[in-house]
């Protein structure tokens, strides 16, 4: 773990030249319809950390390939966290982020659940600008689009025993992206799991580390194969109280105007797009509540006309309305299985902010130039 004698505030990078960057033409192509997650962008934000020496050898270089030992702590006993946040472009040319500072301390905060030595935010925010400013070329132009970024920690001590690793490269890669969900006003559907959970209390829930979405895949397989867009996942303990999905937190919202999100206990992830969802919310004079809130509620609320709205927030996917909710003895429709209004309402709220179309009352957004 990190030590007083490791915790320097800062240091320099290097960038190496990249000795055969994309065409701007080739980039132009790949950029009019990345979809998500496969577009990368020419360069890689790579920085190396010893015990008793910190922090160390920061490069932006050309994005390549890791070369790791076999036995390489990370491939053995899962020491690994990583964070999603975006870049945007906004109408003066300039390309803002959003809450990178709530990234870093989120990376922080995973880091001391997996016993790892944690990334200083000023060591994280430059590697994230520095990448941005790097590649801004590969902004894409289609609607919604975005720089998305993803730094991540591996541990990479050489050595079997169980331990947490002394050795860690932290990067950050660059993937130009489009909409997650294709059609921002198509409900989407979930299957309710009640054969798998994603979290136990006392686990790794509130950690941004790939074992949780390790656990979460068999189940998305599951419902993916029954039809379903996503899977919901309820509490390991009563298999009643509604969690969240494999990747996105949730929202209900009812009849009175107020909405409902379920609270954090070590077992959900704390959302970015969570926290500023429930900001928006209470800034627009509307109550928000973190409560439990049990899977045969949501069915008699929405069967009842008082569940009128459910949405699922995160970086990648924004906000999505939820259109229906399936088990094996029944399925319930939301509201009317659309884009609510108050969801509709919020999802602009905060797609302004990040896009530079309204006014950052919150001091949210940070630029890169």
């Amino acid at each position: 773990m990190l030590s007083p004698s490791d915790a320097s505030p800062m240091i320099d990078f290097t960038t190496l030249p990249h000795p055969n960057p994309v065409t701007p033409a080739e980039r132009a192509a790949r950029i009019a319809d990345p979809g998500f997650g496969k577009v990368f962008t020419d360069h890689m934000a790579v920085v190396r950390y010893s015990e008793g020496k910190g922090w160390y050898d920061a490069q932006i270089g050309p994005r390549g390939t890791f070369a790791l030992d076999p036995s390489a702590a990370v491939l053995h006993y899962a020491q690994e966290i990583f964070e999603g946040l975006k870049a945007y472009r906004h109408p003066d040319g300039r390309i803002a982020l959003f809450r990178a500072d709530a990234n870093a301390a989120r990376l922080v905060a995973s880091a001391g659940r997996m016993a790892m030595a944690p990334v200083l935010p000023p060591i994280f925010l430059e590697a994230v600008r520095r990448i941005v400013a790097i590649d801004r070329d590969w902004m894409p132009s289609v609607p919604g689009g975005t720089i998305y970024l993803r730094p991540f920690q591996i541990a990479t001590e050489v050595f079997l025993g169980v331990k947490p690793s002394t050795d860690y490269i932290f990067g950050v890669i660059a993937s130009a992206v489009g909409d997650y969900f294709k059609g921002e006003t198509r409900g989407v559907s979930l299957w309710v799991s009640k054969d798998y959970t994603r979290a136990a209390p006392g686990g790794t829930g509130a950690a941004k580390c790939g074992g949780n979405y390790a656990a979460s895949l068999i189940a998305l397989g599951d419902a993916t194969k029954r039809g379903f867009d996503q899977v919901l996942f309820l509490d390991a303990v009563e298999r009643r109280w509604i969690e969240e999905l494999g990747g996105m937190n949730i929202f209900f919202v009812f009849d009175d105007g107020s909405l409902l999100t379920p609270p954090l206990t070590g077992t959900i992830l704390p959302g970015i797009t969570r926290d500023t969802i429930i900001k928006l919310a209470r800034a627009h004079g509307l109550a928000v509540r973190e409560e439990p809130y049990a899977i045969d509620q949501a069915r008699a609320d929405a069967e009842s006309g008082r569940l009128v709205e459910a949405f699922a927030c995160g970086t990648a996917a924004v906000v999505a309305p939820i259109a229906s909710m399936s088990m094996d003895d029944g399925s319930f429709t939301i509201g009317s299985g659309g884009m609510g209004q108050t969801t509709a309402r919020l999802r602009k709220a905060l797609v302004d902010i990040q896009f530079g179309h309204a006014p950052d009352e919150h001091g949210w957004i940070s630029y890169v130039d």
